[in-house]
């Protein structure tokens, strides 16, 4: 089997423009591709800087049919939030300013990893997106 990497996660958007504003000015995201669609629409491709990792971006066509996320992401099966690791959770809500709405914290979990401290926020098509610090590979985890 060749080499296996996670690639891309795909968002349908609200507003495809202000997700890709959002994710290139606070999480290093760079437009790397955009693929016309038959139906006049478009495929935005945006690249973390130095990773193999893309966000597509894909303009909604029809309203969400369940409530938006609370807190840390939805309870049922989903997927609950996305998650970016920086060297200070304080200092990347400064940056963000108001741009950065909460939806839970910041909370410290140093009674599980010391150091570790974390935000939740929403982007700008309410997907719940994680924002943490201090969070550290455990050295010998449990087998499955």
């Amino acid at each position: 089997m060749g080499l296996q990497i996670f690639s891309q996660l795909a968002l349908t958007c609200k507003d495809q423009v202000a997700t890709e504003k959002w994710y290139c000015k606070y999480f290093g995201f760079k437009r790397a591709r955009v693929a016309p669609l038959p139906d006049g629409s478009q495929i935005v491709f945006i690249k973390m800087a130095d990773s193999a990792f893309y966000l597509e971006l894909f303009q909604a066509a029809e309203e969400s049919p369940i409530a938006p996320a609370k807190n840390d992401g939805y309870q049922f099966p989903a997927v609950r939030q996305i998650g970016f690791k920086v060297d200070s959770v304080d200092a990347k809500l400064k940056e963000m300013g108001d741009d950065a709405k909460i939806s839970l914290g910041p909370l410290s979990f140093d009674d599980f990893i010391p150091g570790w401290r974390t935000v939740w926020i929403y982007d700008p098509n309410g997907l719940i997106v994680e924002i943490s610090e201090g969070f550290q590979d455990e050295d010998n985890p449990p087998a499955l």
